[in-house]
């Protein structure tokens, strides 16, 4: 097997970034940014009152099942293509550079938006934690000071932030063994049958509450592309970002199912944690435990700031492989190295105040994470998407890890899943959401045919095969 700068080479760049990251700490980021003990948590609030613990009992598997067709067709194409660029570059490849450039540009608002809402989400664990007035500036504050420390982290080093995600992984592990133990041994528990009660929003009805509150696996089961992202920072790339990805994956739907459901059967009474909206999850664990409840919702925070940390470098490294091949305005500053520490530096920092900026435009916690989810999942459609049609046509390049004869049910699958999740997300309540979503579109559309076609000759590696300009 060809070392993997010898793989960066031949896809047309030269290794920059400082590739130190091994099998577990690829398989990390990822685990940490997909985060069970933060996107399971902070929209458990809204799965419980749009699904009740229905939704905790078959809509998390139910999610888990279709998100596994699309995490195998990216790991596809991760072993295929294994870049920093990740989705923007096999788009390209595949479909051409409008493909591309609109693919990198979905995933960069998804980024975004999912940084802003995991640090916003962690604010307002903090500030019920802190027993602070929970009002929007005391929201606002945390919610900076929690992004500068991201951001200072993922200048100094790749190092750092890489022991860090092992860290992460571990602790997440530690942290749903410790609740699910806590809670299983010590909190009187509701019979199983209580697991498949549901609870209507006011105003819907008990099949349309359900799928909505599919918000809540579908926004934690993002992220997971975070593996391939840092393929340049990953030693053997080829074989162990699409490991990276499965596993992640795989190891967040088994345990957040049995953390959910642990969680759930401890509800005392329904309507009395609905009632207490984004702090349900809290409520449930300081009544089912008095005395360790609290410090059990100290864990959750805690695995929050790690997800967190993992999402700007994921983030930081879209930026800078969309600018390295003048994607972006001021993409001369946006793709430069530190020198000192060999990290995106510009990028780290405009990844953070980008989210700063979805937190000002929105004070609604489902709006941003549906945005979050609508404009990652729709990054990912489009190289499997392409994929499936370049089956047809006789694939560019194969990594070790391939889906074989086996690749096109699986791409039609993924497909599927992530168009009924696009136009579900766009609907009440979230509406909000799919407006912005479709007026980036719009915009993208009027850009790409208004001139950046004829600028914009997308990502070196398209000379490896496969898509037009």
């Amino acid at each position: 097997m060809a070392e993997p700068k010898s793989d960066l080479e031949s896809m047309g760049y030269q290794q920059e970034l400082l590739r130190d990251m091994g099998a577990f700490q690829n398989f990390a980021l990822s685990f940490s940014v997909i985060s069970i003990l933060t996107g399971a948590v902070t929209l458990y609030a809204h799965g419980l009152d749009w699904g009740g613990p229905l939704v905790m009992t078959v809509g998390w598997p139910l999610v888990s099942f279709f998100t596994l067709f699309v995490a195998m067709s990216l790991a596809e194409l991760a072993s295929a293509f294994p870049t920093a660029g990740a989705l923007y570059h096999w788009a390209s490849i595949l479909g051409g550079t409008g493909a591309g450039w609109a693919t990198a540009w979905f995933n960069t608002l998804g980024q975004f938006a999912i940084t802003c809402t995991i640090d916003y989400g962690l604010a307002e664990f903090v500030v019920g934690l802190l027993k602070l007035t929970a009002d929007r500036p005391h929201t606002l504050a945390v919610f900076t000071v929690i992004l500068f420390s991201h951001g200072v982290l993922n200048h100094v080093g790749v190092r750092i932030v890489s022991a860090l995600n092992m860290v992460s992984a571990w602790y997440h592990v530690a942290g749903v063994v410790l609740l699910v133990g806590a809670v299983g041994f010590f909190a009187p528990m509701q019979p199983v049958s209580f697991l498949f009660t549901s609870h209507t929003h006011e105003g819907s009805t008990p099949l349309y509450g359900f799928f909505v509150a599919l918000l809540q696996a579908g926004w934690t089961f993002t992220g997971y592309d975070a593996s391939a992202h840092a393929s340049e920072e990953t030693k053997d790339a080829a074989t162990n970002a699409p490991r990276g990805i499965m596993t992640a994956v795989v190891a967040s739907a088994v345990a957040g199912w049995v953390m959910l459901l642990a969680v759930t059967l401890a509800i005392g009474e329904l309507d009395a944690a609905v009632a207490k909206g984004s702090g349900s999850f809290a409520f449930i664990l300081e009544q089912a435990l008095p005395r360790a409840g609290r410090w059990l919702v100290l864990v959750t925070i805690a695995a929050m700031w790690f997800c967190g940390l993992s999402s700007v470098t994921s983030n930081s490294r879209m930026l800078y492989a969309f600018a390295r091949d003048g994607g972006l305005p001021f993409s001369k500053h946006l793709a430069r190295v530190s020198p000192r520490f060999q990290t995106p530096a510009v990028a780290v920092w405009v990844s953070i105040a980008m989210a700063m900026l979805i937190s000002v435009a929105t004070s609604v916690y489902s709006v941003m994470a549906a945005l979050s989810t609508i404009a990652l999942y729709a990054s990912y459609v489009v190289p499997v998407f392409f994929a499936l049609l370049a089956r047809r046509r006789g694939w560019p390049r194969t990594g070790p890890w391939s889906l074989g004869r086996f690749g096109a049910v699986v791409n039609v699958v993924a497909v599927a899943w992530v168009a009924f999740m696009l136009v579900l997300l766009s609907l009440p309540p979230n509406e909000l959401a799919g407006l912005a979503f479709a007026g980036t579109g719009v915009v993208l559309v009027v850009a790409w045919f208004g001139g950046v076609r004829t600028r914009f000759k997308g990502p070196a590696s398209l000379g490896v095969g496969g898509g037009g300009r």
